[in-house]
């Protein structure tokens, strides 16, 4: 009767049962992502590592392949951080991993705005560049930015070394990297409040 009531086919038909086995291309798949996590891991400054809150061995073996050159050695020692890693939740350290790749990006970005916003102030057309500047970086002290662009003008004029236009590049990357920070806060703030609606 129970039989029935949960399978309601004829009793001629014979039950077929088929084994579920792990799809081995992407169990490859995911050891070859993991490998390639561990490599890039592993070619980080030993701080970073840290940041990662990984388990005592991995983290010493992760330093001690960051030590050596592209060798069999290295990659049986990766291939064994592999097989460490996959039994943890990696979904974490690649997301950690991605955080970190992202903040490097946005460094050289604000590097090379850096740079451009000093050429384009050190130029002939300098003043414009400057009020362009201070429209697009309200913060920014403009008669600080304006003493600077004076003094770093002058010494190319007269072939000193240049100081000034190195002190503007500083100053010009502490005010991108702060309206950056600044944004990435509101925008943090903005997701959140989406979220809680």
């Amino acid at each position: 009767m129970i039989e029935e009531e949960y399978f309601p086919e004829d009793e001629d038909e014979e039950a077929e049962y088929y084994a579920i086995r792990p799809n081995k291309t992407q169990i490859k798949k995911e050891i070859a992502a993991i490998f390639a996590m561990a490599e890039e891991i592993s070619e980080l400054a030993p701080a970073q590592i840290a940041e990662f809150e990984l388990p005592e061995k991995i983290v010493s073996a992760l330093l001690d392949a960051g030590k050596m050159g592209k060798n069999a050695a290295r990659k049986r020692l990766l291939k064994f951080i592999t097989a460490q890693l996959r039994a943890l939740d990696t979904e974490a350290v690649q997301e950690k991993l991605a955080r970190m790749k992202n903040k490097s990006a946005h460094a050289v970005r604000e590097h090379h705005q850096a740079e451009r916003w000093r050429d384009r102030l050190l130029s002939d057309t300098g003043n414009q560049q400057l009020t362009l500047l201070i429209g697009e970086y309200p913060d920014a002290d403009s008669q600080h930015l304006r003493q600077l662009q004076r003094n770093a003008q002058k010494e190319t004029k007269e072939g000193k070394p240049p100081k000034s236009a190195r002190l503007l590049y500083k100053y010009l990357k502490d005010v991108i990297t702060a309206q950056a920070g600044h944004e990435a806060t509101y925008a943090d703030e903005e997701m959140d409040s989406d979220e809680e609606q």
